[in-house]
């Protein structure tokens, strides 16, 4: 199978000899850019496996690549940005970003969002193999609609079950507030943050052994929810 290909987007000098040393010397072929057009164009040629742009570039806002990136291609976008805010984090990923990554950061962190976005490019083609989705000792079989922690079947309510379902079809990704309101409750219900919140307790109190201090069902702090891809 061919070296995954990732286009990096990125103006800072370290950051980029961060990220090659890095990437390189996990098999990933690396090709990068230092301004936004320059980026634009190396996604279209090089047609990536994965993108990772900085928000903070010198000819255009990174919001700006992702969106013009999103006119003609699916490829998932991870964004390095040192705007920590959350709102900053909700508009990335409005604008379609797949994820967010805060600067500081780590190489192990990257490198597992990495692997997850990759995950969602091989199971949008292998549908059936989708049909079950396992972390540690949650197990989801879609088909059966069958929930498992360690061997024991949990009963979900419907409610639940499709806020599960909705957290899976995004394992990994940062799933906003609004996102999950409108896949699990519909459209006109995107103004009831409270019912999520509400609907999450009940979920990690059946599947997390600590609710408290959850392994699989995550909040991304002001912005919503991660469940754990690995």
């Amino acid at each position: 199978m061919p070296d995954p290909v990732v286009v990096l987007i990125e103006d800072e000098p370290q950051i980029r000899k961060f990220l090659r040393a890095t990437l390189e010397g996990h098999g990933y072929r690396l090709f990068e850019a230092t301004s936004g057009a320059d980026g634009v164009v190396e996604v279209g040629s090089r047609q990536p496996d994965v993108v990772i742009v900085d928000l903070g570039l010198p000819d255009m806002d990174g919001l700006d690549v992702i969106r013009r990136v999103r006119e003609w291609t699916d490829v998932p976008v991870i964004v390095l940005s040192a705007r920590g805010g959350e709102r900053d984090k909700v508009t990335a990923l409005d604008a379609g970003a797949d994820d967010y990554v805060g600067k500081p950061f780590g190489a192990g962190e990257l490198l597992a969002r990495i692997r997850v976005a990759l995950r969602h490019t091989a199971g949008a083609s292998h549908e059936a193999a989708d049909a079950v989705f396992q972390v540690d000792a949650l197990r989801v079989d879609l088909l059966r609609r069958q929930v498992l922690v360690a061997d024991r079947e949990i009963h979900l309510t419907p409610i639940e079950y499709r806020l599960l379902t909705t957290l899976i079809h995004h394992a990994g990704k940062v799933v906003t507030h609004q996102q999950v309101l409108r896949e699990v409750w519909g459209p006109s219900h995107t103004e009831q943050a409270h019912y999520v919140r509400v609907y999450m307790a009940h979920l990690r109190q059946k599947l997390e052994a600590e609710p408290a201090r959850p392994r699989y069902l995550l909040t991304e702090p002001g912005v919503g929810y991660r469940l754990a891809a690995e």
